[in-house]
Parts: structure tokens; C-alpha cells; sequence
């Protein structure tokens, strides 16, 4: 399972009403690049046939077998602090992360 914090939950669903596609949601995935060997990415898209389909605080998202593989157990949250805005993803399965805490190995 792949959950979203109450506050990452309640960004996602600001941005998705600015879309105006009612048929797109999150998706998660992972893919190579980044300095540490993975990158997470996130972005709104519709279902694709293969994809599994999760629901975290009544957010619906969509990954891929081999996303979900990599990030089975992770918790997307928000933060909008001073060090910077965006989603921050803590994935129990990587064995080292970069210093922006955007790509992984």
C-alpha cells in the first residue's frame, strides 16, 4: 500500500480541480535518472490498461506493476515549508536516497 498524508491528500486534490479533466488522477511512478539511479514522479493521467488502482485519504492513483514494486510501502506527504514546496516521498525500500530526496537506489 502506497499512502498519502492528510496534507500531501488535500494538495493533490487542490490541483486536480484546477485541471478541468474530471478522468485524470495521480499518478506515482518511478523511472530511471536522477544522481542516485531512480526518480520519483508524479502527474495527473488517465488509467492505462496493467495499472493498479490505490485510494489513500478518498485520493484515487494510479501505478505501474514496476512503480509499485518500488515503492510498495511508501508515504507521500506535502510540505510547504521554507526549504522549498512539494510532495516528499519516504519509501522504506531504498537503500540510499540523494540530498533533494527526489531519486533513489
Amino acid at each position: 500500500m502506497i499512502s498519502l498524508t492528510p496534507r500531501a491528500a488535500r494538495q493533490v486534490r487542490s490541483m486536480q480541480e484546477g485541471l478541468g479533466s474530471p478522468h485524470k488522477v495521480l499518478r506515482v511512478f518511478v523511472e530511471s535518472g536522477g544522481c542516485s539511479g531512480f526518480q520519483y514522479g508524479m502527474s495527473f493521467d488517465e488509467r492505462k490498461e496493467g495499472d493498479a488502482e490505490l485510494v489513500s485519504e478518498g485520493v484515487p492513483m494510479l501505478l505501474d506493476a514496476a512503480s509499485l514494486a518500488y515503492l510498495e510501502g511508501s508515504m507521500i506527504d506535502f510540505d510547504d515549508g521554507l526549504q522549498g514546496k512539494g510532495f516528499e516521498i519516504k519509501n522504506p525500500n531504498a537503500q540510499s536516497t540523494c540530498g533533494c530526496g527526489k531519486s533513489f537506489s
